[in-house]
Formats: C-alpha cells, structure tokens, sequence
C-alpha cells in the first residue's frame, strides 16, 4: 500500500489542523493504520491508531483528548484531527499501516510509511 500525507502546516497554539493520509494499492479496509511523529532531535513517536473497521482507537497520553483518529474506507482516507495545539506537538507527523487487526505503538511493528507532512506550532 502507498501512502501520501498532507494537511500540515503553521498554526498558533491553541489552533487546529487535520491530517490526512491518502492510501493506494492494497485493500485499505485490511490495514491497521497508525499517525507517529517525529520531532528534531528526537525518535519517532507513537501518537494515535486505529482498527480497520474504525471502532477501536488508541491514543498516546500525550495526545489524549486533543487529538482524534478517524478512517473513512471508501475513500481510502485516514484522518488525524489535533486541537489544543501545543509548541511541543512540533514535528513530522508520518502516517503508518500494518497488515492486521492489532493497535501496534512500535515503529517496527509498521510496514507502510508516508512521506511525512510538517506540524509546527507556534507559541
């Protein structure tokens, strides 16, 4: 599966954006889709995922209450929607699939990466 991300930019904090990430190849609905992020100077980081169907998220503490995943399978889209923008949410945000049903936090547990799409906030 292909995947492209978009949606970043600069946002003051406090603000909001929406992420996507836009798959291609394989059956979309099959893959756990993830959203990891990467800081300067950092490792990359889990943030959210989400179960095939949709039903099942999981979230980084860091990120809980402020942010939202979401997929909508016919479009092959996954969404990450972050609110309460803080400086420290500042990085790469990568969208991720594995194939299968599993909510995995570990990068290594992902197959399928994005080209990554910038988030910075400013304080």
């Amino acid at each position: 599966v292909q995947l492209q991300a978009s949606g970043g930019g600069l946002v003051q904090a406090g603000g909001s954006l929406r992420l996507s990430c836009a798959a291609s190849g394989r059956t979309f609905s099959s893959f756990t889709m993830g959203w990891f992020r990467q800081a300067p100077g950092k490792e990359r980081e889990f943030v959210a995922a989400i179960s095939w169907s949709g039903g099942v998220t999981y979230y980084a503490d860091s990120v809980k209450g402020r942010f939202t995943i979401s997929r909508d399978n016919a479009k092959n889209t996954v969404y990450l929607q972050m609110s309460s923008l803080k400086p420290e949410d500042t990085a790469v945000y990568y969208c991720a699939a594995h194939y299968g049903i599993a909510l995995l936090v570990r990068v290594t547990d992902y197959s399928y990466w994005g080209q990554g799409t910038q988030v910075t906030v400013s304080s």
